[in-house]
């Protein structure tokens, strides 16, 4: 069944549309979350959160096609309110140039460097570009920007970390 239809149906109150929603962007919400949170525990929450929110508040979507950026949108925000939170358990714990990858292992690379190297915004596009697979129309409704301003921060940003990775 087509995405658009779905949304309609889970709009309506169809529990199995929404399931069949979530399973179709588990894996790029995760993906997002992770390497915005860096841990796979406050990835997991941030998206069991977004999920929560996302079904509480499915009736008031609007537009069916715009189903992708309203849900990004929770996610970010939940992201958003989990760093604030660890920023006030102790700011002294958190370490910036960590990584936790899906093994619990720590890792610093040049990649990671790389993305850190990036604003908030230039790295949150990158991200959703090249780890969760949207495209610049997708993440222009997610930011409210213009498609080619996003077009061009992806390859201000991307042209960024070549020159540091260099």
């Amino acid at each position: 069944m087509d995405g658009n239809k779905l949304v309609k149906k889970a709009a309506a109150g169809d529990k199995q549309a929404f399931a069949a929603l979530y399973i179709s962007c588990k894996d790029s919400l995760y993906r997002y979350a992770y390497y915005k949170l860096r841990s796979a525990e406050d990835a997991k929450d941030a998206v069991s959160a977004c999920i929560t929110q996302a079904y509480m508040g499915i009736g008031s979507i609007r537009d069916e096609r715009a189903f992708s950026a309203w849900l990004f949108r929770i996610l970010y925000r939940e992201c958003c309110a989990i760093i604030r939170r660890k920023a006030q358990i102790s700011f002294a714990e958190i370490d910036e140039n960590r990584y936790i990858l899906p093994d619990e292992t720590y890792i610093r690379s040049e990649l990671s460097e790389a993305l850190d190297s990036l604003g908030t915004e230039d790295r949150d596009i990158v991200l959703l570009s090249v780890v969760a697979g949207y495209n610049s129309q997708e993440i222009a409704q997610m930011f409210c920007m213009n498609p080619s301003t996003v077009r061009s921060r992806l390859s201000r940003a991307l042209g960024k970390m070549r020159q540091f990775l260099e």
